[in-house]
């Protein structure tokens, strides 16, 4: 069957690579804010906006809150225990920062949801600005300074564990 959540090449046998592929989506589906802010500026809450705004709604409401928990129920966790101090703050950190995207994320998908209703003026552009810009910032952040320790820090069982946690989260095996 195929999953979904895959992409060709990458599979949840490989889950930092799989959260790697999320973090493209995320960069992909903030920066739509964006343009959508600009499309509508030009053409209201036409169609394309509307099918846009969907898009976001979709991939923020479903995939990312799976993300995080893949991030924040399993990986993490697992990472914790095995981190320098430095690290683990670094962890902690990024944890939090899950709680304040995700009241962001509250914030722009309201203004989503008035543009799929018809109503064309509650996504600021400055909201907008604010959401494709600190999403892909915390996805760079992770994968920067987190990922790499990843495959350092946990064995090869661990990674598998963490991939069929992955899997499961969605419905799938592997």
């Amino acid at each position: 069957m195929l999953n979904p959540f895959a992409t060709e090449t990458v599979t949840f046998e490989t889950p930092i690579a799989m959260l790697i592929a999320c973090h493209d989506r995320v960069r992909q589906y903030a920066a739509l804010t964006e343009t959508l802010v600009s499309h509508v500026a030009k053409h209201g809450a036409d169609a394309a906006a509307i099918a846009g705004a969907q898009s976001i709604l979709r991939y923020f409401d479903v995939a990312a809150p799976l993300h995080h928990q893949d991030e924040d129920e399993d990986l993490f966790p697992a990472m914790l225990p095995l981190a320098s101090p430095e690290l683990a703050q670094v962890i902690t950190e990024i944890m939090a920062e899950h709680d304040e995207l995700g009241a962001l994320w509250q914030q722009v998908r309201a203004a989503l949801l008035e543009l799929v209703a018809g109503n064309d003026n509650e996504l600021s552009a400055e909201l907008a600005a604010q959401f494709a810009s600190r999403y892909p910032a915390h996805a760079a952040r992770e994968e920067d300074e987190i990922y790499p320790y990843a495959k350092a820090l946990l064995d090869a069982e661990q990674l598998q564990q963490l991939g069929r946690k992955m899997a499961a989260r969605r419905g799938q095996k592997i």
